[in-house]
């Protein structure tokens, strides 16, 4: 015991004694467990905030469970290796445990156990015998290892409770006292959606292999927020950085025995601790100050910071799973139950289980991690993975009323956000395209899969191609949405890259360890002749071409474009459409080997979307004003109105939009598609016309201008932006 007490000295004092904070062991544990560790002088303190908060007289612990019957704090040295000591929770408000320690102080390392009933038909999971993370921790100690003691069942006997302890290699939290820098930061873009370029990145994959950044930085926060990073994404044009998961998270049981990894990060553990594995730094407040680091020299260079992130599941993945924080907690509370429990978890989500943001303090950590994140990370938005779930009522339908949208509409903390969700997930009636409440952008797969069919020889319509091209607007506009919030790509990190789009008709995942049954099928690809890599001048000349063709009508579409991280200068994943668990050279950018003629073609499209902004953020009606002017006007190759049968003639796929400004000053825009095989001459409206942007140029410059009601020849595979006289749009 006097060990015990030495080793507590450091931790915390009462001020007024100078005495540890201590009570003698009031329990015994068989003598194979080690002694029984020592109580804490714990008062009742206060319900909120819940987590761990440092006050001047000590640290307030609150934690939610409806179902517990008690919850013991356990405090451990600073490895988190041994336990020091523990106590119960001595206040209950409601359904949240709380106590306050006096004189502890940030640094000190902690876990709770649970106790209650254990009755896995109800969806209770209570094992005192584990050791369990805070869900609010800022900070996560240790690095978790698959041991049998982290579930909360007998593997051999999942009804039965395994009794074996897990504290010694469990994940714990770090109590933080967070101080922000003195100098303000620098102020945030606060960009509207229509003026938004969104690039999809990884932390680690976009500078991992950057020859421009020092070697120790690259792969992390500050490997992104580094001047090389900055400027690549400043000189294309790009408005906001959507980041792929930083919250902590672990690797699933299964990639570690095939000592792969969760790469991508959409198995979350921590809601509030950016992952430690993407940073340069190794101390946790220097973690977090490294993330800001970052987030301020984004903002410094005009760019935004989104976060995808994962409020559908958590790692701790279906009943078969372990128990790590909130299983063991308030498993009935936090997941839900698949009929009343006798089935285990839904599984919405496809990774095991579901998070019921129906439920309050489910509710509530959502919104809590989000104010956090935007206040204390200075993030600018979310993407929000498979966000159905969190729009799901207690029956488990899909409702743009439900609670979660309604608390973030008032909520003053995020009022500025950028949301964004990808609008389907597995649950009943999942797929929810436009469903989602105004204001909100979502990512929109039918622009994607339309956009596929019709540059690369798939079943499609010049109709079904211009409905995606004009913002989607028979799936957003009856709902009252602005054309902005579809959220248009043909290329994200699920998925082919746009390289392999072009290399590839069927997927090659061996590496992921599935025997290739993991990611899509229906990828709706065309690899010009050859499967896979080519040396052919034609083959590799007509892939080009069609990158061009499908950035550029991603770019300058109606709606917020966005791309993939190294699409724009070649980047190959070798066939694998679902890297997921790759954490290597497959995801890596390769910086060496860059496309330097599709990175000045992307730049270009993307400046004349700036510029010519030929697309307003409006809907477009198509009727003739007073002058006989109109907004939007779809011609044949002839220089005719399309009309009739020829919107849905499979084989044409050559066709004009004219878009005609009115009641703005900039002269009318000419866009011009050719999807077909072969050269088509296309008949220009009256006036004179100049080439502002043309495809088939390996950097888009565009040499011609003519008279109008002539003919211009449109090459296969091609897109033209053409500007009436006067536009004054040259770059």
């Amino acid at each position: 015991m006097t060990r015990l007490l030495r080793s507590l000295r450091g931790l915390w004092w009462s001020p007024s004694s100078r005495a540890p904070l201590l009570e003698a062991p009031t329990r015994s544990r068989p003598e194979a467990e080690g002694p029984e560790p020592a109580g804490l002088d714990l008062q009742p303190g206060r319900p909120w905030p819940l987590g761990a908060s440092v006050d001047a007289q000590g640290v307030n612990f609150a934690v939610a469970s409806s179902h517990a019957q008690s919850i013991e704090l356990c405090v451990f040295d600073d490895a988190g290796r041994e336990e020091l000591a523990r106590a119960a929770l001595p206040g209950r408000s409601g359904d949240v445990f709380h106590g306050h320690l006096h004189g502890a102080r940030p640094g000190l390392v902690y876990g709770l156990r649970a106790h209650g009933p254990w009755r896995p038909d109800k969806g209770h999971l209570f094992n005192p015998a584990k050791l369990l993370l805070d869900p609010y921790a800022r900070e996560i100690v240790g690095r978790f290892e698959w041991h049998d003691e982290h579930f909360a069942h007998d593997r051999q006997h999942p009804r039965q409770p395994d009794a074996r302890d897990n504290a010694a290699t469990a994940l714990k939290a770090r109590v933080i006292d967070d101080p922000l820098p003195a100098a303000p930061p620098p102020r945030r873009p606060a960009r509207t959606l229509a003026e938004t370029v969104i690039y999809e990145l990884h932390v680690k994959g976009y500078s991992k292999l950057n020859g421009l950044i020092p070697e120790p930085l690259r792969g992390t926060y500050a490997g992104l927020g580094h001047p090389a990073s900055i400027e690549h994404l400043r000189a294309l044009g790009i408005t906001a950085v959507s980041l792929l998961p930083v919250h902590q998270r672990l690797d699933e049981e299964r990639l570690h025995l095939q000592g792969l990894s969760n790469y991508w990060g959409y198995n979350t553990i921590g809601f509030f601790a950016p992952d430690p594995r993407l940073a340069a730094a190794h101390d946790g407040q220097a973690v977090r100050n490294e993330f800001r680091a970052m987030v301020d020299a984004l903002h410094e260079a005009g760019l935004e910071v989104i976060l995808d992130v994962v409020f559908n599941h958590s790692a701790e993945a279906g009943m078969d799973g372990p128990s790590l924080s909130f299983k063991g907690l308030d498993n009935a509370t936090y997941y839900r139950g698949r009929h009343h429990w006798r089935d285990g978890h839904e599984n919405w989500s496809g990774c095991g289980n579901t998070f019921d943001v129906s439920q309050p303090r489910v509710l509530q950590l959502v919104m809590d991690s989000l104010r956090y994140w935007v206040a204390e990370m200075r993030v600018d938005g979310f993407r929000f993975d498979l966000a159905p779930v969190l729009g799901r009522n207690e029956q488990g339908a899909f409702d743009r009323r439900a609670a979660f949208f309604t608390a973030l509409a008032q909520d003053p903390v995020l009022a500025g956000a950028k949301l964004i969700a990808e609008p389907w997930d597995l649950g009943p009636h999942g797929y929810q395209l436009g469903a989602f409440p105004n204001g909100w952008a979502e990512w929109n797969d039918r622009f994607r899969d339309e956009a596929r069919s019709f540059w690369l020889r798939h079943k499609s319509t010049r109709g079904a191609f211009a409905q995606r091209l004009c913002g989607s607007s028979d799936v957003f506009q009856p709902r009252g949405r602005l054309p902005a919030e579809s959220i248009h790509y043909v290329v994200s990190h699920d998925g082919f890259t746009l390289a392999d789009l072009l290399s590839y008709e069927h997927k090659l995942n061996h590496a992921n360890g599935e025997n290739n049954r993991d990611g899509h099928a229906h990828n709706l690809g065309f690899n010009a002749g050859v499967e896979g890599p080519s040396a052919d001048p034609a083959v590799l000349a007509l892939r080009a071409r069609l990158a061009r063709a499908l950035i550029a009508t991603t770019v300058l579409a109606q709606g917020t474009p966005m791309l993939c991280a190294g699409d724009e200068l070649g980047h190959t994943q070798h066939g694998n459409n679902n890297p997921y668990c790759q954490d290597g050279p497959t995801t890596w950018i390769d910086w060496a080997a860059a496309d330097e003629d599709l990175i000045a073609y992307t730049r270009r499209v993307i400046a004349l979307r700036r510029l010519a902004r030929p697309f307003a953020d409006a809907w477009y009606h198509g009727v003739a004003d007073a002058r006989g002017l109109h907004d939007l006007a779809w011609l044949d190759v002839d220089g005719e109105p399309l009309h009739g049968h020829a919107w849905q003639d499979g084989h044409r796929r050559a066709f004009g939009c004219l878009i005609g400004q009115p009641g703005r000053a900039q002269a009318p825009l000419l866009l011009l598609f050719n999807a077909e095989a072969e050269a088509r001459p296309h008949r220009l409206p009256a006036g004179v016309w100049e080439v502002l942007l043309d495809s088939t140029h390996p950097r888009g410059l565009g040499a011609w201008s003519g008279q109008g009601e002539s003919d211009l020849v449109l090459p296969a595979a091609s897109v033209l932006l053409l500007a009436a006289a006067g536009a004054n749009l040259r770059l």
